[in-house]
């Protein structure tokens, strides 16, 4: 049997020691701006339309922030994944660049991650995992706190907590260790039902996966009760972004929402973070954005 240096025992001892603190990172400690104003930010997928994108010529991410400071006097900006051209090291370099120029900071992105995350085959799943960790890569290139993990369904399965919170846990663990955030959103209304998304973030139970509110996306079951306590239990788990919006529209018909009330609930969960106006009603984003900031000035 080989003998045990005296430096490979230290070292042996120090790698022990070191594991567990590497397992336990640190919750997440954002700072928070207090004044009305500063709290609020510009998602870019209401202006999905006038986007730049191949064959169709438009606003290129990189001016997005500057657009919305300029039109809006917002500092803060959400850009959708499906809006970056390229996610290679240059780019995104120039994307920070600009985006500091602007004087604004990107506070969230939303992004699919290209498998469900509770697909019975473990290597679809391998994949929905690989693609979180990559937009967590994508995220600290760029400046920003978190993403949003978007939770699509698997062919033939039913939305599973627990495949899902495996996972999540994988992603979570990855994103503690690169200091971002992994968000889920009740957006759709059977692979993200709040409740189903409430079941996971617990069961994972860790303070870098929370939950995103959006305002209206649960009103589409045509239930006002059931969506303000769907949004109630998501502000219960949310820390840093939610999604503001008066209205929701689906196959022509709109379904309205209250944003005093939903504010009002934000406020009773002690929710600090960010409020990120994602305009889904009738007419153009531009008027439309500019009427949820004004309301949601007035409701903060």
């Amino acid at each position: 049997m080989p003998s045990i240096t005296r430096r490979i025992f230290i070292e042996t001892c120090a790698a022990l020691s070191a594991a567990p603190l590497a397992r336990s990172a640190p919750a997440p400690d954002i700072h928070f701006p207090t004044a009305p104003r500063d709290r609020l930010a510009v998602a870019s997928y209401p202006f999905r339309n006038f986007m730049d994108r191949p064959g169709h010529p438009g606003l290129k991410l990189t001016d997005f922030a500057s657009m919305v400071m300029e039109k809006f006097g917002i500092h803060n900006i959400e850009p959708l994944s499906n809006h970056f051209p390229s996610t290679e090291p240059a780019y995104l370099d120039e994307l920070r660049r600009a985006v500091e120029q602007a004087h604004s900071h990107i506070v969230n992105i939303p992004t699919s991650v290209g498998a469900s995350l509770y697909d019975p085959d473990s290597a679809r799943r391998g994949k929905a995992i690989a693609g979180g960790k990559k937009w967590v890569d994508v995220a600290v290139a760029i400046g920003s706190p978190s993403i949003r993990v978007h939770i699509q369904g698997a062919r033939g399965a039913s939305p599973d907590a627990g495949r899902a919170s495996e996972s999540l846990k994988q992603v979570a663990e990855y994103g503690a260790a690169k200091n971002i955030m992994i968000n889920l959103e009740n957006d759709d209304l059977v692979t993200e039902d709040a409740f189903f998304l409430v079941k996971v973030i617990d069961a994972v139970a860790s303070p870098w996966l929370r939950g995103l509110p959006d305002f209206g996306n649960s009103m589409l079951k045509g239930d006002e009760d059931f969506n303000y306590k769907a949004v109630e239990a998501m502000f219960r788990h949310a820390y840093n972004i939610s999604h503001v919006k008066d209205a929701e529209v689906d196959e022509g018909k709109v379904f309205r929402v209250s944003m005093a009330k939903t504010f009002g609930i934000a406020k009773a969960a002690g929710y600090r973070g960010y409020f990120s106006m994602e305009f889904e009603g009738q007419g153009e984003p531009y008027e439309g954005t500019q009427k949820l900031i004004d309301e949601s000035l007035k409701d903060l």
